[in-house]
């Protein structure tokens, strides 16, 4: 009787007066999700003067948000297909903006700490909801193919206007100021999208299972947690201990899933290879880069000299070529295929990789520029495809399950590459040969050695920077090595797993 009456997809429905207006409205939260996760380590200096946090507190400030975002994102972007993706949209945005508020005028480290983590909560609700609904809004394959395009553009220029900005904030403002950015972006989300976007959700979705989400949250915070404990301190009981109880919370929740009738998210989606192919050459992809992205800032101020700001500016290329790759790469692939641009963005990004291994503390800008844009438009060209071909392999009722899985393997694959490859830098910086008189605290980081110059005299502060320098650079360059050989071996697993995948074109 329901299908009888239910309306079919006309062209007026595939062509929705107004989408490309609601897009904008969508993008103005992935660039307020971006910026808000790149200016935070500008400012901890300053929140760290200010508040005085121990070191594991001012540790738990800058990793509580993605612990909780990674822990969330499954089980907020199933709430959406539940409720409404535009009902969830909306409210995450509006209570990002006034935790937002709370993290400006944190007084305290603890304060800090708790509004950082239920910034994580509503960051959790934003990018799920953004990309699913896309997938309503654009149902011809093209226009949607370009729409996702421009959703990752905004993410990559997102990453790059953040420490842009938040060093011109940072230069004539306190350092609350970089949240308080948020609240106008909201309000126009907000506003504009109460208006525009339109309603979508699952027709019979279930109840939300709240063991589920139990476990899901449980797990991914544990398996996160161990492993940036593990890069920052070295293997430690307690963080073994995080990481089996997180593993098996995650089995748990595997196994649940397969026995609900209604599963908070469906594991037959991973039987699709095109699906699991995307996914697992998006966490390769992240994970081979976050360690340099994670480092280069560092490099750019600590070993080159470069001032916030202009440290920002030195890192545009990238989010340049990202933005022309993306607009284009849903037309290259249904000309070409999936796979091969998908594989070459990966090629692409690993031998950029391999070139930064020869950088030196002296190295001059066009290497570092022209590396730079090269793994953009090969982030552009894969992120931009797999993000279209996972959206593709699902009924669009389930498209704010799959986007969340896309964003947990972006997660889960930034926090096992800052570990990974964060580790070969850490290791190889922490044996820098050191003159007489340099304390002990110059070895756990490079931003430690600078600030311990500041008490050192001349004589002895010079040779230990410049030893603490190579080093780092000795590190940052094995690191970038590691991560060339972890993005050509996903370009050899996406050309394999993607072979038979195509872009839909009607």
């Amino acid at each position: 009787m329901t299908s009888a009456i239910r309306p079919r997809t006309t062209t007026e429905e595939a062509r929705r007066p107004g989408r490309w207006l609601a897009l904008s409205v969508l993008v103005l939260a992935v660039l307020l999700v971006a910026v808000d996760a790149t200016v935070l380590g500008l400012a901890t200096p300053y929140i760290s003067e200010d508040l005085a946090p121990t070191g594991s507190q001012l540790l738990w400030i800058g990793d509580v948000y993605s612990f909780v975002l990674a822990g969330l994102l499954v089980s907020m972007g199933s709430l959406g297909d539940r409720v409404g993706r535009k009902r969830i949209l909306l409210y995450g945005a509006a209570a990002f903006g006034l935790i937002s508020v709370l993290n400006a005028y944190a007084h305290t480290p603890e304060v800090m700490i708790a509004a950082r983590a239920l910034l994580g909560v509503a960051g959790a609700t934003l990018m799920p909801a953004t990309l699913a609904l896309i997938r309503n809004l654009f149902h011809d394959p093209r226009e949607r193919s370009l729409a996702i395009g421009i959703w990752g553009a905004t993410a990559s220029a997102g990453t790059a206007v953040g420490p842009i900005l938040g060093g011109l904030l940072l230069e004539h403002f306190w350092w609350g100021s970089v949240f308080l950015i948020n609240l106008p972006v909201m309000a126009v989300l907000v506003v504009v999208g109460s208006r525009l976007l339109p309603e979508s959700r699952t027709p019979e979705p279930g109840p939300w299972d709240l063991t589920s989400v139990a476990l899901s949250l449980a797990g991914m915070i544990g398996v996160v947690y161990a492993v940036k404990e593990t890069a920052s301190h070295g293997p430690a009981a307690s963080a073994l201990a995080a990481g089996l109880l997180g593993a098996t919370a995650l089995y748990l929740f595997v196994r649940r899933q397969l026995t609900l009738p209604k599963p908070l998210l469906d594991m037959r989606l991973f039987r699709s290879r095109g699906f699991s192919g995307a996914v697992l050459a998006d966490l390769l992809t992240v994970l081979g880069l976050s360690g340099l992205v994670f480092f280069l800032s560092q490099y750019l101020q600590l070993v080159q000299g470069r001032r916030p700001f202009e440290a920002g500016l030195a890192e545009l290329p990238a989010a340049i070529g990202a933005v022309a790759a993306g607009l284009i790469a849903g037309r290259t692939a249904r000309r070409f295929s999936v796979r091969s641009v998908v594989a070459g963005g990966l090629a692409a990004i690993g031998l950029a990789l391999a070139a930064l291994t020869v950088i030196g503390q002296s190295t001059g800008y066009p290497l570092l520029g022209a590396a730079l844009l090269v793994v953009g438009a090969g982030a552009g060209f894969s992120f931009t495809v797999t993000a279209d071909v996972i959206l593709s392999s699902v009924p669009k009722e389930q498209a704010g399950a799959a986007s969340a899985v896309s964003e947990t393997a972006y997660e889960l694959g930034a926090a096992l590459g800052i570990a990974v490859l964060g580790s070969i830098v850490t290791g190889v910086y922490r044996g820098f040969p050191a003159p007489p008189g340099t304390p002990a605290t110059a070895h756990e980081s490079l931003g430690s050695a600078v600030d311990a110059a500041t008490r050192m005299s001349a004589h002895t502060a010079e040779p230990m920077l410049e030893a603490a320098r190579e080093a780092f650079v000795d590190g940052l360059t094995l690191a970038a090595g590691a991560g060339a050989a972890v993005l050509l071996t996903a370009s050899a697993a996406a050309w394999f797993m993607l072979r038979d995948e195509k872009l839909p074109t009607t």
